[in-house]
């Protein structure tokens, strides 16, 4: 017998409905062992109770009971999930499918995940009944899936999967009582128990306590948390640390393979670790770090791990090759930065002129225009808004600025080069439209920017004090630090105390007089969090920030809320919403109207206006085979995208001269530079590539040929803009 539940698909009423029929034919002397009654209730009650609270069972656990008291040979879950992958697959649609677990792999992986595809709570049963589960996918039912047994296919020692749990809270407690005191932990774990608060995850020394706390509802009441805190002061120094994230390598055997994990541990090289600990079951290698950089640690870690893995018995189809269809462009939909029930790529139905481009000018970027033009109006549609100033440093194609500039936007520039730049490519343009936001630039570019009548942005109390003269009478904006960076990498956050950019509460003190000594006034406050951002509320944030110190400067005309305006880039992102982005903007807009009346919001939007617009169209050059992983080399690599070396960045690679075709290779895209980390791509499902072939890289029109070198004294792409 095997039994099946199709949990997912089965709506609340119509499962109790299926379930209590099955109940009905189930003797019930062999269902009432496996409940769990209600207390009070009595176990006499045959077949009424059973299907009472079987009807009532979680979906799974109620599949995992009924399968050991029907001596079912197998249980099979059918839920949205195609089984357990590698890493979670949303970050990581390089995840591979895991093929085989034993009980206690999948307890751990399922315990430590923030979202388990299936409770582990009916694992229990099923282990000690021997019943094997076999976890399939409703939507992809010719999916293998994973079995989970006893004696899954003999596999050494080794890490089979990373877990990424976010929103961890950690509780660490210093003091020297714990050394030789007898019975002092069980008197700590006594408060924890006293506030409702069940632990995760403990370390500890002679003088340190650092627990993780599981997140129940106690755990994010922040009542609770504070009385916890108080009743641990009493003994020793208590302290909470978040937000975190827990990263747990899971596998049989890991202590057997800590030598191996030597290169896995240097990605923790510079970052604060607050919490590792190792499972007595030797299942698990779980390591604590700061929330921020979890996503980019779980995609290098998982780089480290499992990028040359083939398919066999223990790993199947990455997550990609399972849900990105099996076709060319259709494949790319989501993949390509475009959301379910949005258009497909541009460039799908511009193929002939993309193939055409690369033949006659090699590796190149291209831009279209329409979707510049698209993308540019739908942020002018936003009410809130009364300015939009360009971030030149995306994309300064002369093409690409003509085309904003016609659509009454304004241009931010960083660097008096790129000042000169827009003026060469717009020589009419209005001073007023040209914002100069340097950063640690030398005194000359102020001078300048200030000769081409362009607005100054000041962020360091330096050019005040140094150079007072050339800022007399002058109208500045000061950029501001929010305090909290965001954004996908580290490497854009550029707010906090560990970023170079803004002002701080402190120097905001100082100003006063430097501002009298130059004979300055500030008209504008400028904030910037960081970029690829997709959290809508962020600039409603940043808002509410520069709103609270406007009250220090009388003559203030506008708050500049920065860009950094996210994309898309990986299957199942959700596109920033843009609709609450104004909301926010709108509601602090109408908060200050009595206050300070007429007074504007800026934005300074640079990739959302480019990014998806843009492509990189290379020629494969040579394919090669080398322990189980196909590489495909192009013809250019990271002198022409950086992104992806630089930060983990994710493009979207199909291959355009195959478009159609079914995507049957997997394969890593490299370029030809002299570097480990020239890869554009890992784990890519592709139409069968062959030399000549010209692959294409989506997203690309930010941050592209901006950021190019002739590193190895190879040029870089070239561009083109398609009108």
């Amino acid at each position: 017998m095997v039994l099946k539940l199709r949990a997912a698909a089965l709506a609340t009423r119509e499962r109790r409905r299926n379930v209590a029929a099955l109940a009905r034919e189930c003797r019930a002397e062999r269902l009432r062992p496996l409940l769990v009654l209600p207390e009070g209730a009595r176990a006499a009650d045959g077949g009424e109770l059973a299907r009472e609270a079987l009807a009532t069972a979680g979906s799974d656990l109620l599949a995992a009971r009924l399968a050991v008291a029907l001596g079912a040979v197998r249980c099979e879950v059918w839920g949205e999930a195609a089984g357990l992958f590698t890493a979670g697959p949303e970050p990581l649609p390089s995840a591979r499918l895991v093929r085989a677990l034993d009980f206690e792999e999948a307890q751990e992986l399922t315990a430590a995940a923030a979202e388990p595809v299936f409770d582990p709570r009916a694992l229990a049963p099923l282990a000690s009944a021997g019943v094997p589960l076999h976890l399939r996918s409703i939507d992809l039912p010719a999916a293998s899936g994973t079995v989970v047994a006893k004696t899954p296919p003999p596999e050494g020692p080794r890490v089979k999967a990373i877990s990424v749990r976010r929103g961890v809270t950690l509780v660490a407690l210093d003091t020297a009582r714990m050394w030789r005191e007898v019975g002092f932990l069980a008197d700590v774990f006594a408060c924890f128990a006293r506030h409702g608060l069940s632990i995760d995850a403990v370390s500890s020394s002679g003088t340190n306590l650092t627990v993780s706390l599981d997140p129940t509802a106690p755990a994010r009441d922040p009542a609770v948390v504070a009385a916890l805190l108080a009743d641990l002061l009493e003994r020793g120094d208590a302290r909470l640390i978040g937000p975190a994230a827990a990263l747990s390598l899971v596998g049989r055997g890991i202590r057997a393979i800590l030598h191996e994990l030597a290169p896995v541990l240097e990605l923790f090289e510079e970052l604060e670790v607050h919490l590792l600990t190792q499972s007595a079951s030797d299942l698990a290698l779980t390591v604590v770090v700061d929330e921020a950089e979890s996503e980019r640690l779980a995609r290098d870690l998982h780089g480290l791990l499992f990028q040359h893995v083939a398919e066999g018995p223990l790993f199947g189809p990455t997550w990609e090759e399972l849900h990105a269809g099996r076709r060319g462009c259709a494949a790319l939909g989501a993949a390509g930065g475009e959301s379910a029930g949005e258009e497909p790529p541009w460039w799908g139905a511009r193929r002939a002129e993309l193939l055409a481009l690369a033949a006659e000018r090699g590796p190149l970027y291209v831009y279209d225009a329409a979707g510049l033009e698209t993308a540019a109006r739908s942020l002018l549609a936003l009410p809130a808004l009364d300015r939009l100033f360009y971030a030149v440093k995306a994309n300064h194609h002369p093409g690409v600025l003509a085309l904003f500039a016609r659509l009454g936007l304004g241009f931010e520039c960083v660097s008096a080069a790129e000042l000169e730049h827009v003026r060469a490519a717009l020589p009419g343009l209005e001073p007023a439209r040209l914002l100069f936001t340097p950063s640690f630039a030398p005194r000359g570019e102020y001078e300048r920017a200030l000769a081409l009548g362009a607005r100054v942005t000041v962020d360091n109390l330096h050019p005040l004090a140094a150079w007072p003269e050339i800022f007399a009478g002058r109208d500045l904006f000061l950029r501001l630090d929010p305090g909290r960076g965001r954004g996908h990498h580290p490497h854009v956050r550029t707010a906090g105390a560990q970023s170079k950019f803004g002002l701080s509460g402190g120097e905001l003190e100082r100003l006063p007089p430097l501002l009298a000594r130059a004979g300055a006034r500030v008209v504008g406050l400028h904030a910037h969090a960081g970029s690829g951002i997709r959290a809508a509320e962020s600039w409603g944030d940043i808002a509410r920030f520069l709103a609270a110190a406007a009250a220090r400067f009388p003559r203030l005309a506008a708050l500049d809320v920065g860009g950094g305006l996210g994309v898309p880039e990986r299957p199942g992102q959700r596109p920033l919403d843009l609709a609450a982005l104004d909301a926010g903007l709108a509601r602090v807009k109408r908060a200050q109207a009595a206050r300070s009346p007429g007074l504007e919001l800026w934005l300074e939007p640079g990739r959302y206006l480019v990014a998806r617009a843009g492509v990189l169209l290379a020629r494969v050059a040579q394919l090669k085979e080398k322990g189980g992983v196909t590489y495909v080399g192009v013809e250019t690599g990271m002198n022409s995208l950086l992104r992806p070396a630089l930060y983990g960045a994710h493009h979207p690679i199909v291959n355009l001269s195959r478009l159609g075709e079914p995507a049957t290779m997997t394969a890593h895209v490299v370029g030809p530079i002299c570097e480990t980390g020239d890869v554009l791509g890992r784990s890519r499902r592709l139409a069968p590539a062959a030399e000549g072939d010209v692959l294409l890289i989506a997203n690309a029109g930010a941050y592209g040929r901006v950021m190019s070198s002739r590193y190895n004294l190879r040029e870089p792409a070239g561009e083109w803009l398609l009108a």
